[in-house]
């Protein structure tokens, strides 16, 4: 299993942005993605820096790997 990366919110964000999310709507301290074609959306915490467990559960919920978001990342 890949290793977690520790990342502020924007970087998440910007991340999820590359690999076709858009952030629809900032609910409270929370902004709201969505994509064309999925069912789910990311509700990522505007919280620095993210939790290890969140982002992964993030990660996993956008349908990736956590190889891909690190590359995202770049």
């Amino acid at each position: 299993m890949a290793k977690i990366p520790v990342v502020h919110h924007r970087e998440a964000l910007r991340a999820f942005e590359k690999l076709g999310w858009v952030q629809d709507r900032q609910v409270g301290s929370h902004i709201i993605m969505v994509k064309d074609g999925e069912i789910a959306s990311l509700s990522v915490p505007a919280k620095n820096p993210i939790a290890k467990g969140t982002l992964r559960s993030l990660i996993r919920s956008a349908g990736i790997t956590v190889d891909e978001f690190k590359n995202a990342l770049k």
